[in-house]
């Protein structure tokens, strides 16, 4: 399965990509209706690190998640891929483009649910709008951050 989310940023490529790099960039991007327990942050720019943390699945189930880095070319690429926890399969790739207006911020993941067709289905049911809400969030935080700064998450500089 694949999913992609595309935004503008009125902000160039180095600029939308540092958001990234800051050190509490994933604190910043857990949007307020996720249950997530940070365990261990990760530095993207270092191929090999992990960040580890606690998700919820379903009602009070919880499943730690691993997310080694494979990727790092600035200002154009990060990736992560999960080593352990909820998901068969999960590559995630964090693009920044050139684009007329700034930059294009691209999120492209890679999935397979466990379960083989009824995790499939149940990922349907369950996830997809979730997948789409939470990157609408994290798209928009980047934007806030990158185009004019948020007093509430640090300065843009």
């Amino acid at each position: 399965m694949k999913f992609v989310k595309a935004s503008v940023i009125k902000a160039t490529p180095e600029r939308v990509f540092a958001f990234h790099e800051l050190p509490d960039a994933f604190e910043r991007l857990i949007p307020p209706w996720e249950d997530i327990e940070i365990i261990q942050g990760a530095e993207i720019s270092q191929i090999g690190s992990r960040a580890i943390f606690k998700v919820r699945i379903l009602g009070p189930i919880r499943e730690r998640w691993v997310a080694e880095h494979t990727c790092y070319d600035p200002p154009h690429v990060f990736e992560d891929i999960q080593v352990e926890g909820p998901w068969k399969y999960w590559r995630h790739r964090h693009l920044v483009e050139p684009h007329d207006a700034g930059s294009i911020l691209r999120d492209v993941i890679e999935y397979s649910p466990p379960l083989g067709r009824l995790g499939e289905l149940a990922i349907n049911l369950l996830f997809s709008g979730k997948l789409e809400k939470t990157f609408d969030f994290r798209h928009e935080v980047t934007r806030r951050w990158a185009e004019q700064g948020d007093l509430n998450s640090g300065s843009p500089n």
